[in-house]
C-alpha cells in the first residue's frame, strides 16, 4: 500500500492540526497504521498507532491526552488530530503501515518496521511556534 500524508503546517503553541494518511492502491483493512516523527537532531519517535483489525490504539506518553488517532469508516484514511500543540511537537511526521491482525495497545508492531512488510510515507512538516 502506498501512503500519502497531508495536513502539516505552521501553528502557534496551543493550536491544533489534523494530519491525514491516505491509502493509495488499497485500504487499511486489517492494518496497523502509525505516526512517527523526527525532530531536527533527534531520533524517530513513535507517536501513535491504530489497529484497524480490532480498533485498539497506542499513544506515546508525550502526546497522551492531546493527540487522537482515528480512521474513517471505509478504512481509506487514518487521521491524527493534534490539539494543545507545543513547540516540542515540531517535527516531520511520517505515516507508516503494515498488514497486521492484532492489537497495538502495547505499542507498535514489529511489522511496521520491517522493510518487507512496512510501508512509509514521505512525511509532512509540522512547525509549532512559541
Amino acid at each position: 500500500v502506498q501512503l500519502v500524508e497531508s495536513g502539516g503546517g505552521l501553528v502557534q503553541a496551543g493550536g491544533s492540526l489534523r494530519l491525514s494518511c491516505a491509502a493509495s492502491g488499497s485500504t487499511f483493512d486489517d492494518y496497523a497504521v502509525g505516526w512517527f516523527r523526527q525532530a531536527p537532531g533527534k531520533d524517530h519517535e513513535g507517536v501513535s498507532c491504530i489497529s484497524t483489525f480490532d480498533g485498539s490504539t497506542y499513544y506515546a506518553d508525550s502526546v497522551k491526552g492531546r493527540f487522537t488517532i482515528s480512521t474513517d469508516g471505509a478504512k481509506n484514511t487514518v487521521y491524527l488530530q493534534m490539539n494543545g500543540l507545543k513547540p516540542e511537537d515540531t517535527a516531520i511526521y511520517y505515516c507508516a503501515a503494515a498488514f497486521y491482525k492484532g492489537s497495538v495497545a502495547g505499542g507498535f508492531p514489529l511489522a511496521i518496521y520491517s522493510v518487507d512488510s512496512g510501508s512509509w510515507g514521505q512525511g509532512t512538516r509540522v512547525t509549532v511556534s512559541s
